[in-house]
This record gives structure tokens, C-alpha cells and sequence, in this order.
């Protein structure tokens, strides 16, 4: 079937797909030990799309176990990571192969546009799957240096079961980024996904059965964070716990894993990210086009969301202005229009968090730019205009809290110096953007930053070769990259004495 073309096209096939909302747990689809459910809503029009099964601590154990034996069989783990290369290639291919399919599931569940879901969330997704087994039989373990008659070996090895927590705002890409290394490296797996947006993760679980993953490496057990996510927590036969969302939970996260067994945790949490604009930019309309995106995109919903603009006073007028014009073109619309590029929000709580931040910052003093209300209330769904506020102060709540939603915070700054001082107050530091021609400035005012990524006149950068992760309470560990690999082995010295 060819890709839809129009929104009539993408609804027909709306109409027609299958939507599973079963758990996976040893390469079978199966039905939550205690038969309940959860209804799964599609914030584009408020409908039920399926009944979901609602997993426990029982659905935890059973999942658990049957990744324990996979992996204590050595059927994945001690797969030569060539054997193991191919298969996770043919799992990209596969989702590739799906895209239309598993991008509709994507904007159904979730309500982001179908142009962004196919062409970013299952592209990247195929790509972290690719990228990963590609690189697995090309790390090479190590030799120390020794005396002659002793031999040091450092070798790694899979760390056995891996429980990961995936956020809803884009669910399968952010799967993807953790099982591409995670099951490269040999690891057996059990995934929870958002119960906001699950449907992906179930659909690709039949897939990787497909591409020749053996059954019982992948589980994916949908459900609540305070019950299966509680749970595979607490697990003592999970070896290594991996998050994304946000700080509150990674934080009671690592409660859990000092009250277990000490799994490892591995945390990408929140982000408050300043985008910095000098006034030698050298390219302000440009400027202005990635800070409209950079809190637009993906309806603000996203972690590194340049929700803080830092504006040297010399060009703040003229960039808001400019801002203001460019989020014309991301004004919401119906997700499964292919020209749509601002959709739903995922649901009506989160509505609600962002239009109770955006009275928030009225009620504080700052100045309501543009945006700033609900629309298209006549669909059912849950839709909200990007919104810009200036005279905002550091101190406002609209600049300290993770808003996940198009709300743009702006800044006005004097010099590098105090542009710094404001960044780098925050208790997150995640990433951040940097505009000036002045190479020097640039380096200068990236150093002194305290995040993780750090983009120069442009906003957003990298891919799967560079690290996504960032300091303070936006986390520990990295996404992507090699680096990312270091979360899902063990490193062991072997010292032979040839005498």
C-alpha cells in the first residue's frame, strides 16, 4: 500500500488498522495477569482507541523471569555479535517496512503530526536499531600492559536484564534509543511504555519476533508507573533500571534501586534549556526560526524544549517580533494532515498543566506575548496555541519548571557574563543554544555552560553518533553514541599469570 497523501487518506487508514493492546511477554501477546485494563484515548479527538492491558507486580515477575532464563540460556547473550548484528539490522529494516503503520499509531496515541512521526520518530527509531548492531561487532575489548609473564585482560559483558521506562512524548523513538545498545550488547529486556502512549511499543515487539530476536529478549508490558513500573523498580532480578521523563520520578527511581538490590539506574530526566541570542547573531531571522521550533516542535513536549530564550537587550525587540511572526506557521491542526505542524498535546491533564503555567505567568507579571490559549476545542481533542512571555524573570515559574508544552519564557540579559549566570541558574542542565559570530564568545560562553549539549547558532543538533544526556537533575548516563553502550555491560579484569 502506498503512503497516504492527504488527511483523508491517513483517516481511512485510521479507520481500518487493527490497534493490539495486549502485553508481550515471551514472544506471545497475552492478557494481563489480573484481566484489567485501561482505556487508550487519542487526544486528537478524544476517542477510545483500545482497551489496554493494565500490567502489575505479577505481570513484573513473570516478565522478569522469562528474561532471566532467555538471558541465563545464552540464546541472545552469547549470539556472536555478528549473528546478533544482522538480526538487529533486519529489525530496522522491518520497522522501516512499517512506517505508515507504526506512524499512525504514533500520532493516534500521542497526537503528534503524522509528517513528523513518520519522517522522526520511526526513521530515528530505525536508525538507533541500525546504528547500534552495526557498531556491536566493532568495539573492541582490551589488553593491559603487563610484564612479560602476566597477561590483563579487560572484557565487557551483557549486565543480564534490563528494565526500561519510556516517556510518552515520543514513545518509540525513545524505546529505540535504549534497546538499539541494550540488545546489541546481548541484554534481555523488559520495556514499559508510557501508559499515555503505548501502542508502538506493542506493535514492535511482534516485529523484533519477526527479525529473529528470540522470544522472551524483548517483553513490553504496558501499565502505570505506580504499579509495573513500581514493580520492575523494585525487581531484585533486574540488573539495570534505564528512564526518561521526568525529575520527580527518576529521583524516586533511585530510591527504589537503593531499597532493592542496587540495580544501576541510568537517568534522562527534565530540562529547562537556555537558548542564548547575542547581539552579534549572526543571522537573526535564523535565530528566530529555531526558537519558534525549538518550542513548538512536538507541541513544546520535548525534554531539550529551548523553553528559556536569554535575549542581550540590543536585539530583543526585534527577535520577538520575529519569533512571533514564525510561530504563525505552527499554529495547532488536525495531527493527521500531512501540512499540520503543531498537533494535540497528549492529553488532558497535560491541557491542563500547560494552561495552568500560562496563567502562572500572568499572574507573576510577565508580559503575554502572543498565544497563550486553547483551541479547536470543537475536535474533542486537547490543542493549545505556542505562547511567547517577556519581561520574564529567572525567578518566575515560567522559567524554574518544566512546563512539556509550547511556552516560550524570554529573558533579557546584559553581556556574557550575566547570559551565563542566568543559564546556568537552574536546577537542570540538559542543553543549551548559543548565538554569535564571535568564535571566541561562542567557545567561551560553551564551556561555562553547565549542560550536557551545547549547539552554536543553530539549536537542536547531533545524531546517533554524538551523546544525549545532561547534567544536574536532568540526569546521569547518555543516550546514543558508544558512550550509550557503557549503561548496558559490565566491565571485568582477567589477569592470567603465565609462569
Amino acid at each position: 500500500m502506498s503512503t497516504p497523501e492527504n488527511r483523508s487518506q491517513w483517516q481511512a487508514l485510521a479507520d481500518s488498522i487493527a490497534i493490539n493492546g495486549s502485553a508481550f511477554i515471551a514472544g506471545e501477546y497475552v492478557e494481563s495477569q489480573s484481566k484489567a485494563t485501561f482505556d487508550c484515548i487519542s487526544p486528537i479527538d478524544g476517542k477510545v482507541l483500545a482497551k489496554v492491558a493494565s500490567c502489575d507486580e505479577a505481570d513484573a515477575n513473570i516478565a522478569v523471569s522469562n528474561a532471566r532464563a532467555t538471558f541465563e540460556s545464552g540464546v541472545w547473550a552469547n549470539l556472536p555479535p555478528v549473528k546478533r548484528k544482522q538480526v538487529m539490522i533486519r529489525f530496522a529494516d522491518l520497522l522501516e517496512e512499517h512506517v505508515d503503520e507504526l506512524a499512525l499509531l504514533e500520532t493516534l496515541d500521542m497526537g503528534k503530526p503524522i509528517q513528523y512521526s513518520r519522517a522522526v520518530d520511526v526513521a530515528g527509531a530505525a536508525r538507533s536499531i541500525r546504528w547500534s548492531g552495526e557498531a556491536i561487532d566493532k568495539i573492541y575489548d582490551e589488553i593491559a600492559p603487563t610484564a612479560h609473564n602476566e597477561i590483563g585482560m579487560i572484557t565487557r559483558e551483557p549486565v543480564g536484564v534490563v528494565a526500561a521506562i519510556v516517556p510518552w512524548n515520543f514513545p518509540l523513538l525513545m524505546a529505540c534509543w535504549k534497546l538499539g545498545p541494550a540488545l546489541a550488547t546481548g541484554n534481555s529486556v523488559v520495556l514499559k511504555p508510557s501508559e499515555k502512549s503505548p501502542l508502538t511499543a506493542i506493535r514492535m515487539a511482534e516485529l523484533a519476533i519477526e527479525a529473529g530476536i528470540p522470544k522472551g529478549v524483548l517483553n513490553v508490558l504496558p501499565g502505570f508507573g505506580h504499579t509495573v513500573g513500581r514493580a520492575l523498580a523494585l525487581h531484585m532480578d533486574v540488573d539495570t533500571l534505564v528512564f526518561t521523563g521526568s525529575t520527580k520520578i527518576a529521583k524516586q527511581l533511585m530510591v527504589y534501586a537503593g531499597e532493592s538490590n542496587m540495580k544501576r539506574v541510568w537517568l534522562e530526566a527534565g530540562g529547562k534549556s537556555p537558548n542564548i541570542v547575542f547581539n552579534d547573531a549572526p543571522d537573526l531571522k535564523k535565530a528566530a526560526q529555531a526558537a519558534a521550533c525549538a518550542i513548538a516542535f512536538n507541541q513544546g513536549e520535548v525534554c531539550t524544549a529551548g523553553s528559556r530564550l536569554l535575549v542581550e537587550a540590543g536585539v530583543k525587540d526585534e527577535l520577538i517580533g520575529l519569533i512571533a511572526e514564525e510561530l504563525q506557521a505552527w499554529q495547532p491542526g488536525h495531527p493527521l494532515d500531512p501540512n499540520t505542524t503543531s498537533g494535540a498535546v497528549v492529553d488532558k491533564q497535560q491541557l491542563d498543566n500547560v494552561l495552568g503555567y500560562i496563567q502562572s505567568g500572568k499572574d507573576e507579571g510577565a508580559a503575554l506575548n502572543f498565544g497563550g490559549r486553547q483551541v479547536m476545542q470543537d475536535s474533542g481533542g486537547v490543542y493549545v496555541e505556542p505562547t511567547i512571555f517577556s519581561g520574564v524573570d529567572n525567578k518566575m515559574t515560567i522559567a524554574r519548571e518544566e512546563i512539556f508544552g509550547p511556552v516560550l519564557s524570554v529573558i533579557t540579559f546584559d553581556g556574557m557574563q550575566q547570559a551565563i549566570e542566568i543559564a546556568n541558574d537552574s536546577i537542570y542542565g540538559l542543553a543549551a543554544g548559543v548565538w554569535t559570530a564571535d568564535i571566541s564568545k561562542a567557545h567561551k560562553t560553551a564551556k561555562a555552560l553547565r549542560s550536557g549539549m551545547v549547539w552554536i547558532n543553530h539549536y537542536d543538533g547531533g545524531d546517533m553518533t554524538a551523546p544525549f544526556g545532561g547534567y544536574k537533575q536532568s540526569g546521569n548516563g547518555r543516550d546514543k553514541s558508544l558512550h550509550a553502550f557503557d549503561k548496558y555491560t559490565e566491565i571485568k579484569a582477567t589477569w592470567i599469570a603465565l609462569d
